[in-house]
């Protein structure tokens, strides 16, 4: 799972993802004192290989985008380029010993917005959150 995530987060080095956040892509939660935008990406369950008759693992990984713009053009900039960074994407997960793990495949589940309010130490401002779901499928070779 760690060379995974390591895989994610060197995908998103130098892409236009980072570029429209600023390089604020974070794993788990934001780093301390955050500004917008941003991203957050996590693990929102693994289920271990041999499942339902499947092999390989699957992966479920949430981006989380926020953004303060009153415009819906930068989250949905943000957006865009997830999913030309994620979207049957190639990714190449580095080794671990003597296993290796191999993306079979990485795909786009669902995207569901929010709107809401948070106190920030420059008063309450909205919030606009696009989460998004991506099913990944790995094997190990």
């Amino acid at each position: 799972m760690k060379n995974l995530l390591t895989a994610i987060i060197a995908k998103t080095n130098n892409s236009a993802l980072s570029s429209d956040v600023g390089g604020r892509i974070y794993l788990d939660e934001a780093s301390e004192g955050w500004q917008f935008p941003y991203v957050v990406f996590s693990i929102v369950t693994d289920t271990p290989g041999g499942v339902f008759s499947k092999d390989g693992e699957d992966i479920l990984i949430q981006f989380s985008l926020f953004s303060t713009s009153k415009s819906v053009a930068e989250i949905a900039n943000m957006y865009e380029d997830l999913k030309a960074l994620f979207d049957d994407c190639a990714l190449t997960i580095p080794p671990t010993g003597d296993a290796t793990d191999t993306l079979i495949w990485m795909k786009r589940e669902n995207l569901t917005t929010i709107m809401d309010e948070h106190t920030t130490p420059i008063g309450t401002v909205g919030v606009k959150a696009w989460h998004v779901d991506y099913m990944v499928l790995t094997k190990e070779v």
